[in-house]
């Protein structure tokens, strides 16, 4: 009998061996998938969170600047040597960016920190 269930066992591995192997991987990869991007998720939160007057950031469309006021979801930041006020929603920002740096009207760029 032993021998019968060994036979057996091997034949239903022979034929469904691979089947259970590629579910088995696709299962781990969606679970290790979802816990990163659940990790970066909170990552970006928490920089959401952290949004205040001061703040140098580029938007999701490649836009620097300087928050100047933060009010529930929505954001004020200046940008350009004229300090031109855009208004964004706070999922409009991309990153927070620690470069004092800032184009001038003729295309140069200058450093903010050493004014």
């Amino acid at each position: 009998m032993d021998s019968n269930f060994a036979s057996g066992l091997s034949q239903f591995f022979a034929q469904w061996g691979i089947i259970i192997i590629m579910l088995v991987a696709l299962i781990a990869m969606f679970i290790f998938s979802s816990r990163s991007n659940k990790k970066r998720q909170q990552k970006y939160q928490s920089m959401i969170d952290e949004l205040k007057p001061g703040t140098r950031v580029r938007t999701i469309g490649g836009i620097f600047g300087t928050i100047t006021n933060v009010k529930d979801d929505v954001v004020f930041v200046s940008v350009g040597p004229d300090k031109a006020r855009l208004v964004f929603s706070k999922q409009a920002i991309a990153s927070i960016e620690n470069a004092p740096v800032e184009a001038t009207l003729d295309g140069s760029i200058v450093d903010t920190e050493k004014k």
